[in-house]
């Protein structure tokens, strides 16, 4: 399996670089571990950094208990993030850029200090330099965004943007805020922040855990986002997008063609 793990992650890069939808690798090599899975993120991910991009800090994903039961996990999953992923705050999103992308609201954490291993939430904390409101456009390169959990994982755990807002001081209470996904001034998604594990800065420990297994370290300067705080919202040209954060500000931005 493993001489075919860099011919699987290359797929996926011209997939995502293309936006064009491939099929899910698990139809073709139905034996795929969660092992491979990751093996390929970071392959696909090395793509990425060899066209010049820059590690920006990671995603976590299936953070809410009911996405971890309806796939049948105990963990979350992680993804990695890079600058070129990071857009801009309040501008317009170009929608050919993606197969079927979708929005959801996060809290963004930036690390002040490292941080890896298992780790207690004050310790989490502790290395954390400021939170702020952010919105993650998630988008499966598989075709009728249909996949498996290595599919998923394979895929960089679907992450493909982000846009994060003004950051406040890390002392900042987000345990249980208010969200609201406003479409065109219309409230789409209502939720709270504690969806997010039931505390954000759990998915702060998950993500210093997991990626310690994987022989890393959350560094100061990198982004952590803690997991989508409501259901996704599918993207059409024309929408404007704007999250409203409770204690925090808001977050927006145009879908464009």
């Amino acid at each position: 399996m493993s001489a075919n793990l860099s011919v699987l992650a290359a797929t996926l890069d011209e997939a995502a670089r293309t936006a064009t939808a491939a099929t899910q690798l698990i139809e073709t090599h139905p034996d795929l571990t969660i092992e491979d899975a990751y093996a390929i993120q970071l392959l696909n991910v090395q793509h990425r950094w060899a066209r010049g991009e820059r590690r920006a800090g990671y995603k976590m994903g299936l953070t809410s208990r009911a996405k971890m039961l309806q796939v049948g996990v105990s963990e979350v999953i992680w993804g990695r993030l890079t600058d070129a992923m990071r857009l801009e705050e309040g501008g317009t999103l170009s929608r050919a850029r993606y197969v079927h992308p979708r929005v959801e609201p996060e809290i963004a954490y930036i690390i002040g200090k490292p941080l890896s291993g298992e780790v207690s939430a004050a310790e989490a904390l502790a290395a954390v330099e400021a939170v702020a409101p952010a919105m993650e456009i998630i988008d499966s390169r598989y075709k009728n965004f249909k996949f498996s959990l290595p599919d998923v994982i394979a895929d960089n755990s679907s992450s493909s943007g982000f846009y994060v807002g003004a950051w406040s001081k890390p002392s900042t209470d987000v345990s249980n805020l208010g969200i609201i996904v406003e479409v065109n001034g219309r409230a789409v998604q209502v939720g709270s922040s504690a969806a997010i594990l039931g505390n954000p800065v759990r998915s702060l420990v998950s993500a210093a855990r997991l990626v310690g297994r994987a022989g890393e370290s959350l560094q100061p300067g990198d982004i952590v986002l803690a997991g989508g705080a409501t259901a996704a919202h599918s993207l059409t040209p024309g929408e404007h997008i704007r999250t409203v954060f409770q204690n925090l500000g808001a977050v927006s931005f145009t879908v464009g063609a």
